[in-house]
């Protein structure tokens, strides 16, 4: 049974999150602002969180940036606020998904059984992927870069994994939001720009494995010199 964390001020909202939840036969435990929130993710644990952005005392941007300092715990950001600085901002910080009210709860909890299937992948045969001085442990979801560990968000990792198993094909920006969404985006492609420049300063000197493809979209490509042996 999934167990998820529902933050927001509003308790209207939240009843209507936790019918559909119970619907689903999921756990559940809320929260009314964001520094309650900080508290119950350090204290238990949690499959998702749905987390709103304005609230009192602590807002979800704020209280997202401090969940970020010792969790990965996948997140729905929820507001009424739709502007793309906002959701590109989220991103930034680390949001796994983004949802603009008045929202469909059908399609909130369709999102949220995504981002956990995302988050927990079936296990392969060996989970280790190599790719110049990148190396991935998909089980473990853990990335060493030269062989130091390298801080990637959930959604990083994905990308990282996706394009590394799509070595020298490129990808269009339309076929990452499908694939790695997990349904149809309504959003902007500059959502995957913004994924793609974080990815590239967290793997660092290996930054240039990840080319740019006008007018389409990215590719992964190890250069000859620094291919494994």
């Amino acid at each position: 049974m999934y167990n998820i964390l529902i933050v927001d001020d509003e308790a209207g909202i939240r009843d209507i999150i936790k019918e559909y939840l119970e619907f689903e036969n999921f756990s559940f435990d809320e929260a009314g602002d964001g520094l309650e929130a900080i508290e119950k993710i350090r204290n238990s644990d949690f499959d998702a969180v749905i987390l709103d952005i304005m609230m009192p005392k602590v807002d979800g941007f704020t209280a997202l940036r401090e969940i970020r300092k010792f969790s990965q715990v996948p997140v729905i950001m929820l507001s009424a606020r739709g502007e793309e600085y906002d959701k590109l901002f989220g991103f930034e910080l680390g949001v796994d998904d983004y949802v603009t009210k008045p929202f469909s709860p059908k399609e909130l909890i369709a999102r949220i059984k995504s981002i956990i299937k995302r988050a927990n992948p079936a296990p392969s045969t060996d989970g280790i992927l190599i790719a110049g001085g990148i190396e991935i442990d998909e089980n473990g979801r853990k990335v060493l870069i030269d062989g130091k560990t390298a801080s990637l968000t959930p959604k990083e990792f994905d990308i990282l994994v996706f394009m590394i198993k799509n070595k020298n094909v490129v990808l269009s920006r339309e076929k990452i939001l499908e694939k790695l969404w997990g349904y149809e985006f309504f959003g902007d492609d500059r959502t995957v720009d913004t994924h793609i420049k974080m990815l590239r300063n967290s793997i660092g000197p290996y930054r240039d494995f990840i080319q740019t493809v006008w007018g389409i979209g990215y590719k992964f490509e190890v250069p000859e010199a620094k291919s494994e042996v």
